[in-house]
């Protein structure tokens, strides 16, 4: 939330020309920092469509889902409250209106229709969640798997984040997390909720269809030889 939408709102939306490219590292930037710190704590899923995949694939105990849900939406509320209090703290909208708290988290949330960035109606949204969510959690199962080398997930991780946000930005903000959807809608204008239901089922399902994909990869190939 700090790296990602924080870029959004400071960099993106007052001004400072980032970009989508810029907007997409922020994201992928973040994960991959936050991979190295919280790696070897928690295994750093910090979004619930990880947790839900690794949960599928038996990789997370199920008394263990609570507390990383939990951990996830907390977490990303309070770093959306900290983006709040410096834009309150700013006081941009007594200049300029349309740099009121609410009209960033809005432009920082996702949306379709009226509300997607060019206009992409619900259909191609569901369609580009579930897609992009299912490839994001095939990398993820894929380079965390035991034969990889250690300490190497965070590194292709962080990039195919990057990829998802430079192909779906234009699309729907990209979400693929759902705590990333709630915490820019706690602040924005109400269409964010309204609209939140989206991006909680889809990267959900796109999540379930990456684990039924890679259990459909792995189960159908030989044995390793032994050294």
């Amino acid at each position: 939330m700090l790296g990602g939408p924080g870029t959004v709102i400071f960099a993106h939306f007052l001004g400072f020309n980032v970009g989508v490219l810029g907007v997409s590292l922020a994201f992928g930037l973040s994960l991959l920092c936050a991979a190295y710190l919280f790696g070897e704590i928690s295994g750093c899923h910090i979004n619930p469509a990880v947790t839900f995949a690794m949960w599928l694939s038996r990789r997370t105990t199920t008394k263990d889902v609570p507390w990383y849900i939990g951990g996830q939406i907390i977490g990303a509320a309070v770093a959306s409250g900290l983006l709040w209090a410096i834009v309150e703290a700013g006081d941009n909208a007594s200049k300029v209106p349309d740099l009121a708290s609410s009209a960033l988290f809005s432009s920082a949330s996702n949306g379709y229709g009226d509300f997607s960035s060019s206009g992409f109606e619900l259909g191609a949204v569901i369609i580009a969640e579930v897609l992009f969510t299912a490839l994001f959690v095939l990398v993820i199962l894929g380079v965390t798997r035991s034969s990889m080398p250690a300490g190497f997930a965070a590194i292709p991780i962080g990039l195919m984040l990057t990829l998802v946000h430079l192909i779906s930005i234009p699309i729907d903000n990209t979400s693929v997390n759902p705590v990333r959807s709630f915490a820019t809608a706690i602040f924005a204008k109400g269409h964010a909720f309204e609209q939140l239901w989206v991006f909680i089922v889809f990267p959900l399902i796109g999540a379930t269809i990456a684990v039924g994909i890679w259990n459909l990869l792995t189960s159908a190939s030989p044995p390793a030889k032994k050294r």
